[in-house]
C-alpha cells in the first residue's frame, strides 16, 4: 500500500508541474482579456438571472438557472471547502489561500466560457435527455481531427468520478466522523466500513433518479446548509475581529515569503509550493476549468447561451472567493493554522476552539451534507462521461461501480485518495483548457450581440401571465 501511495503522489506531482500550472493561469487570463473582464462587468445581471427573473418554463432544458447552478455547486462546495483548505494551509501556509483567490477570479471567466459553450454546442434528444459538455463542444464546435480530444474528456472524467466525486468525499466523511465520535483504534476500521455503506446506499437512492432529482434535492440542499456554514464562521471571525487584519497580511505576506515550517511538515514550504498547492485545491474546489460543471450546467432552461455563462461564472466565487475564505479565516484567526493538524480535524478544531460543541458538530455536519450532495451530483458527470465513450446501455452498470467505489473511498487511505483525485482533476482540465482557447473566439461572438441587444433592451425579465 505504502508503494502505491508514494506512486500516486508521484504521478500526482508530475501532473501538477510548471506546465499545468502554465496552461491553467494562461487560459484564465486570456479568457479574461477576451471577455472584457466579464467576471466583473457581468456578476451583476449573472445575479439577477440566476434569481429566476429570467426563467421561461417554454425554454428547453430540464433545470432551471437556480437548479442548474445548485447541480453544479453541490459538486463544487464540498470537501474542497472544508478539508481542502486545511489541507492547503498546511502544506502551503497561510499564502496558499491568495493563489486559491487567483484561481478563482480567473475561474469565474473559464467557468463562464466553458458554460456558454454548453449550451451553444448542446445536443437536446427526441425524448428531453439533454447531452452537453466539453465532449460535445470539442466536437460540435472544433474540427472533426480534434474529436480524440472529445474522447480523452469523456475518459477522464469517467475515472474522475471515482477520486473527486466520491472516494475523496466518503473518505473525509468518515474520517471526520470517526475523528468526531473518538471511537477507539479497535474498532476504526469496522466503524469506516459502516459509513461507507449507509453513504454508498443514501447516494445510490438518489443517483438512480437521474439529475432531475440531483437538482431538487441540491436545490434544498446546497444552500440551506452554505447558509449555516458562512453563518458559524462569520460569527467566529466577528468574536475574533481584531485578528482579521493580521490574518490578511498573513495571507498576502507568506503568498511570496512561505514560512520555514508548515504544519509541523520537514522541509517547510517554498514559493512553488504553496503556489502549486494554492491552485490544486482552488481546482478541487471550484472546478474551474475542469469542464464537471458546463455538464450539469447545459442541462438549464435557457434560450441564450450567455446568460447561464453569467449564472455558472458565480460558482467559484460563492465557492472560493466566499466559503473558503470563511474556512480559512476561521482556521487562521483563531490561531491554530500551524498546530500540526491536517485536513478537515483542523477545520473541526478551530471551529470548535470558539463554538464548543455545536463548532465541532456543525463542521461535522457540514461535511456530511456537503460531501454528499458532491457525491450525488459528480454521479451525473461520469455517468455523461461514459454514455459518450459507450452509449446509453453503460450509464446503469457505471452508476453501481460509482456506488461501490463510494463505499470503498470510506476505507481507502487518505493520501492515496486526495493524490489519485489531483491526478484525475488534472488530466481532466486539460482538453478542456485546449478548447476552450481554440473556442473563446465564438464565445466573444456571442457575449457581444448579446450585451449590444440587452443594452438595446430587447432582453427583459421574463413576464408570468
Amino acid at each position: 500500500m505504502e508503494y502505491i501511495n508514494n506512486l500516486l503522489q508521484v504521478v500526482s506531482d508530475f501532473v501538477w508541474g510548471w506546465p499545468m500550472a502554465l496552461i491553467l493561469l494562461t487560459t484564465g487570463l486570456v479568457l479574461t482579456l477576451r471577455t472584457a473582464f466579464i467576471q466583473f462587468r457581468g456578476f451583476a445581471h449573472g445575479v439577477g438571472v440566476a434569481s429566476g427573473r429570467y426563467d421561461d418554463p417554454a425554454h428547453k432544458g430540464q433545470l432551471t438557472h437556480f437548479q442548474a447552478l445548485t447541480a453544479a455547486l453541490s459538486a463544487t462546495i464540498g470537501i474542497g471547502n472544508i478539508a481542502g483548505v486545511a489541507i492547503a494551509i498546511y502544506w502551503g501556509g497561510p499564502g496558499a489561500i491568495f493563489w486559491m483567490w487567483v484561481t478563482a477570479l480567473f475561474g469565474m471567466a473559464i467557468k463562464y466560457t466553458e458554460c456558454t459553450l454548453a449550451i451553444q454546442y448542446r445536443k437536446i434528444e427526441p425524448d428531453g435527455n439533454i447531452r452537453g459538455g466539453p465532449m460535445y463542444f470539442i466536437e460540435l464546435g472544433m474540427k472533426k481531427y480534434f474529436k480524440p480530444l472529445a474522447y480523452m474528456f469523456a475518459f477522464c472524467t469517467a475515472i474522475a468520478a471515482f477520486g473527486a466525486g466520491n472516494m475523496v468525499q466518503s473518505n473525509t466523511m468518515a474520517h471526520s466522523l470517526v475523528d468526531a465520535l473518538q471511537i477507539s483504534e479497535d474498532s476504526v476500521g469496522m466503524a469506516r466500513w459502516i459509513i461507507g455503506i449507509i453513504v454508498a446506499g443514501l447516494a445510490g437512492a438518489v443517483i438512480i433518479g437521474g439529475i432531475k432529482r440531483i437538482g431538487h434535492v441540491a436545490s434544498y440542499l446546497v444552500p440551506s446548509m452554505s447558509a449555516v456554514y458562512v453563518l458559524s464562521a462569520l460569527i467566529i471571525v466577528f468574536l475574533n475581529r481584531e485578528q482579521i487584519i493580521p490574518a490578511l497580511e498573513l495571507i498576502f505576506y507568506h503568498a511570496f515569503h512561505p514560512t520555514a515550517v508548515v504544519g509541523g511538515a520537514a522541509g517547510g514550504a517554498t514559493v512553488w509550493v504553496t503556489f502549486t498547492m494554492g491552485l490544486r485545491r482552488g481546482l478541487f474546489s471550484n472546478e474551474a476549468g475542469q469542464g464537471s460543471a458546463a455538464m450539469a450546467h447545459s442541462t438549464a432552461k435557457v434560450d441564450e447561451p450567455v446568460r447561464e455563462g453569467l449564472v455558472a461564472m458565480l460558482g467559484p466565487f460563492i465557492d472560493t472567493i466566499v466559503i473558503c475564505t470563511m474556512t480559512a479565516l476561521v482556521i487562521i484567526t483563531t490561531g491554530i493554522w500551524d498546530s500540526g493538524l491536517n485536513g478537515a480535524p483542523l477545520t473541526m478544531r478551530a471551529f470548535d476552539t470558539v463554538l464548543p460543541t455545536y463548532g465541532l458538530w456543525m463542521v461535522v455536519v457540514g461535511i456530511m451534507l456537503f460531501a454528499f450532495s458532491t457525491v450525488i451530483a459528480w454521479s451525473y458527470y461520469g455517468e455523461k462521461g461514459i454514455e459518450y465513450l459507450l452509449g446509453s446501455r453503460a450509464k446503469v452498470p457505471y452508476k453501481w461501480l460509482y456506488i461501490v467505489f463510494t463505499l470503498l473511498g470510506a476505507r481507502f487511505d487518505l493520501q492515496a485518495v486526495w493524490a489519485y483525485a489531483d491526478t484525475a482533476n488534472g488530466l481532466m482540465a486539460v482538453p478542456n483548457l485546449i478548447a476552450l482557447v481554440a473556442l473563446s473566439g465564438a464565445v466573444v461572438t456571442i457575449t457581444k450581440k448579446y450585451m449590444k441587444e440587452r443594452r438595446e433592451g430587447l432582453h427583459q425579465p421574463f413576464k408570468k401571465h
